[in-house]
């Protein structure tokens, strides 16, 4: 008999202890956290937050208070409590297209554990009854800083402050699998599936509380994705029963083996028993769609 898949990835998703971290609050909203750890370091390198009713904040907005995050995340850098520096721009903010609170260096993001977005696209091609068979499998470059080596999506990223995750995708399709714009047009959106799970980043006390807007992006099946940026290892075309398997067994990253579900869930890919115990399961993941 088969083993039922058992997708550790739906537990490790919300696998947070809310009891070790301090809520951070921007103009008066609960935007982020801080490990409770990490006090000490904040009162020697940020003396621009203040403890307020048990939460972390600051009377500093607009260029003031962005001046204040890029110096502390240096400082923070230094000491080891912001790691794999990217030079790429987040924005502290209550929800997606929110006016921003605070701009931020995205490695920081995981320090302060402010909600980010991220976009990842199922590339599949579908058999003569227009069914879903196989799904492109990419491996992450051994240099990635993040889950070197683990399985993806196809097409994934981070959402910056400045892009929808549309927009994002589209330059992500290129980047990752050389798909222009004209074929990531096509990508059709699923779920928004919310994360909200403590990290080794920031020498252990790193936070990843994510939104992860799902698209399913049809190819043909001559296609070839090619990578363009370096990031990907390999690309697979792998039969759909393969994909869900290494998904479910934990060789996927925590992100990909959740996109792979919602797909899996989405297009009725799985044995009825299955899909009505892990759609239970992973119910509480899904914020929309």
């Amino acid at each position: 008999m088969p083993q039922a898949p058992r997708f550790e990835a739906i537990a490790a998703a919300r696998r947070h202890d809310a009891a070790a971290r301090m809520p951070l609050r921007l103009g008066g909203r609960a935007v982020g956290s801080v490990a409770i750890a990490c006090l000490d370091a904040l009162r020697e390198h940020a003396a621009w937050l203040t403890l307020r009713d048990d939460a972390l904040t600051t009377d500093l907005a607009g260029a003031a208070l962005d001046a204040a995050f890029a110096q502390t995340h240096r400082a923070l850098q230094r000491i080891g409590l912001v790691t794999g520096w990217r030079d790429e721009t987040y924005a502290i903010v209550p929800g997606l297209g929110a006016p921003p609170l605070a701009r931020i260096e995205r490695a920081a993001s995981r320090f302060w554990g402010s909600l980010t977005f991220g976009a990842h696209a199922n590339g599949h091609v579908v058999d003569a009854a227009g069914r879903p068979s196989h799904l492109w499998i990419a491996q992450r470059a051994w240099t990635k800083p993040t889950d070197p080596g683990l399985l993806d999506n196809l097409v994934g990223g981070g959402v910056p402050w400045d892009q929808t995750p549309q927009q994002t995708l589209v330059r992500e399709g290129w980047e990752e699998a050389g798909l222009d714009a004209a074929t990531m047009a096509h990508a059709v959106p699923g779920r928004v599936i919310e994360l909200k799970r403590d990290l080794p980043d920031c020498s252990g006390h790193g936070l990843q509380w994510e939104q992860l807007f799902v698209f399913d992006l049809a190819l043909p099946a001559g296609l070839l994705p090619r990578n363009q940026d370096g990031e990907v290892e390999s690309l697979r075309l792998l039969p759909v029963d393969e994909a869900l398997a290494l998904a479910a067994g934990g060789a996927m990253t925590v992100d990909a083996a959740l996109v792979t579900l919602d797909f899996a869930l989405r297009h009725r890919l799985l044995a009825p028993a299955d899909h009505a115990r892990l759609a239970a399961r992973a119910a509480h993941l899904f914020v929309s769609g």
